[in-house]
Parts: structure tokens; sequence; C-alpha cells
């Protein structure tokens, strides 16, 4: 995505509210409270998670979104932030992972590297939160054009989603199908898989 376009897309998303999958996994975590976000963006999720009492190690492939975060969470120590890709970033011991809206950019021939490394990550008993994009999302199709956002667009159908929780308790599991316009006012259909599971 062009730089525009990205701090457009961070200016938009800086005070996203937290979402009811994300309140469902911060209540099931006690203790310790140690949380990754993958793939950060303008630290919305991080916002949510430390109002939660949680150390957060958030993670993001573009400079633009950790120059903002460090901006706006310079002064709290239990927000630990590096830029790093999916499978560059050196994922510490945690009760939850969080993976909103960004596993969706995850290369192919990287993704099954990076999941075996948050199910590592995780505590027995710990948390991924995340969701997965589905085959009739806009940015599913043949015309989307990668030149113009970001070049990788991963996706999934039900039951390979459901395959990755094999080592998993799945507490929920949600298909979202709307239409409606993105942020930007471009005209969009949404398909997306949202899951909480618990490591077992």
């Amino acid at each position: 995505m062009a730089t525009d376009q990205i701090k457009t897309y961070y200016d938009d998303t800086k005070s996203t509210a937290i979402r009811p999958d994300l309140l469902q996994a911060i209540e099931l975590v006690k203790e310790p409270k140690i949380a990754v976000d993958c793939g950060c963006g303008a630290g919305s999720n991080i916002e949510n998670l430390a109002t939660h009492g949680f150390t957060v190690y958030g993670y993001d492939i573009e400079d633009e979104s950790i120059i903002r975060c460090k901006e706006r969470f310079n002064n709290n120590s239990k927000i630990i932030l590096s830029q790093d890709s999916f499978s560059t970033f050196d994922y510490p011991r945690a009760s939850l992972v969080l993976a909103d809206a960004s596993l969706f950019f995850c290369p192919e021939s990287e993704f099954d590297f990076v999941w075996h490394k948050i199910y590592d990550c995780l505590f027995a008993g710990g948390i991924f939160c995340g969701s997965f994009l589905g085959p009739h999302d806009t940015m599913a199709s043949p015309s989307y054009s990668k030149e113009s956002f970001w070049p990788n667009s991963l996706v999934f159908h039900e039951n390979k989603v459901k395959s990755l929780f094999k080592n998993y308790e799945m507490l929920s599991f949600t298909e979202h199908k709307l239409s409606g316009k993105t942020t930007q006012g471009v005209p969009h259909d949404w398909h997306i898989f949202s899951v909480v599971a618990k490591k077992i």
C-alpha cells in the first residue's frame, strides 16, 4: 500500500472500538497478562489490551505503524514495539496472541512457519484471537489491485480455517459476510472468519 494510503488507513483506525471477540479473549486470560499483537497498525488494539492490564508486544512490517505507536505509547514501559514481519518477529511467551485482520497479509509460503511460531509461544491454556480472509471477500477477487494495496492476500475456506485449530479448543467461530464501504468510501464485500481458541 502506498505511503499516503497507509497514513489515511491508520488515521481512520487509530481509535477502533474493541471487538467482541477480543473482549471475550481478554476476559479468558488470567495471569500472566502478556499479549502479542501481530500487525499492530495504528495501535487501537494495543490501547485496548493495555487498558486491561496487559504487557503488549506489538509488531508491524510498516515503519509508519511503529513510528506512530512509539509516539502514542512512549510513556508506557509495558508496551514493547518492533518493526518486523510475521516470520522475523521473535515471539515471546504469551497468554494471548491477537491477529486481527493481519494474517491476511502473511505470504502463503511463510504461513505454516508463522502458525507454528504462534502456537509455540502460547502458554498452555493461552488464547488465540484472530481472523482469516474468506474466499468471497473483495480482497480475494482476481480483480483486486495487489499493486495498489498489499501484495499478499492469504485466503482460507472455512474447513481450512477449522483444521488449523486441531491443537486448540475452539471457543468461538464466527463467519462475517457483509457489504458496504471502506473508511475511504470504496465499495467492499467482506468475508471474514473470526476465531477465539484456547491452546490445549
